[in-house]
C-alpha cells in the first residue's frame, strides 16, 4: 500500500468530523415527504425510533467504511465508485437523522465508536486488494438489505414515513451490491461472512439502547 498524503488524511478527518457532529444534507428528496405522520402510541414511537436510530448508526458506519476503503484502494475506478456510493449514503444519513427527530429520538451516543471501528475496517479491507474490497462492499450491503427488510416488518404499521425512509435505503443497498459485483468483487469466505453479521448484530442491539 502506498503512503497515504496528509491532504488524504486531513478529507477523512474531516469527513469523520462532518460525519458524526454534523447534520448531513441530502441531494435527494426526503422519501417521507408525501406520507402522512402516522397515529402512533408512546410505545410504537419509542419502537420505531429505536429502529431509525439503528439506520442512522448503519449510516454513520457505511460512512466510516467507504472512507477506509477508498483510502487504502489502489484503483481509481474503485475510489470513484466507493465515493459515489458514499454520496447515496449521505443521503441516508440525513433521512434517519430527520426521522429520528420527527418521532423524537435521539441518535446513539457511541456515534464516535462505531465511526472509528468502521473506518478500521474500511482500511483493511482496502488494503487487501480491489476483489476483496468490492467484495466487502457488496457483502456489507446485502447484510444491511437484510437487515432494512427485517426493519420494514418491526415498524409500526402506522408509520408509513419510516417505512418510505427504509425502502428507500433498501433499494439503494441492492443498487450498491450489484455495482460492487459488477466492478469485480468476490465473495468472502463464510468465516468472515459470519463475523460480520455478529458484528453487526451487536451493533444492532446496542444502539438500539444507546
Amino acid at each position: 500500500m502506498d503512503m497515504l498524503k496528509p491532504d488524504q488524511l486531513i478529507v477523512a478527518f474531516d469527513g469523520a468530523l462532518r460525519t458524526v457532529f454534523a447534520s448531513p444534507h441530502a441531494a435527494r428528496p426526503y422519501p417521507a415527504a408525501s406520507a402522512a405522520e402516522g397515529d402512533m402510541n408512546e410505545s410504537e414511537r419509542t419502537h420505531a425510533a429505536a429502529l431509525m436510530r439503528v439506520n442512522h448508526v448503519g449510516e454513520v458506519c457505511a460512512q466510516a467504511l467507504y472512507s477506509g476503503q477508498s483510502l487504502t484502494s489502489r484503483n481509481e475506478a474503485v475510489r470513484a465508485e466507493l465515493g459515489h456510493a458514499a454520496a447515496e449514503e449521505t443521503d441516508h444519513l440525513a433521512w434517519c437523522e430527520q426521522r429520528l427527530t420527527e418521532l423524537g429520538g435521539r441518535k446513539s451516543l457511541l456515534n464516535p465508536l462505531w465511526y472509528g471501528g468502521a473506518f478500521g475496517l474500511g482500511l483493511v479491507a482496502g488494503a487487501l486488494g480491489d476483489k476483496w474490497n468490492l467484495g466487502f462492499l457488496a457483502e456489507t450491503e446485502r447484510q444491511v438489505e437484510a437487515h432494512l427488510d427485517g426493519h420494514l416488518q418491526q415498524l409500526p404499521e402506522a408509520d408509513a414515513r419510516s417505512r418510505a425512509v427504509v425502502e428507500q435505503m433498501k433499494t439503494d443497498e441492492a443498487k450498491h451490491a450489484q455495482t460492487a459485483v459488477d466492478h469485480g468483487g468476490v465473495p468472502l469466505p463464510p468465516p468472515v461472512k459470519w463475523a460480520m453479521r455478529l458484528a453487526a448484530d451487536v451493533m444492532r442491539k446496542t444502539a438500539s439502547r444507546i
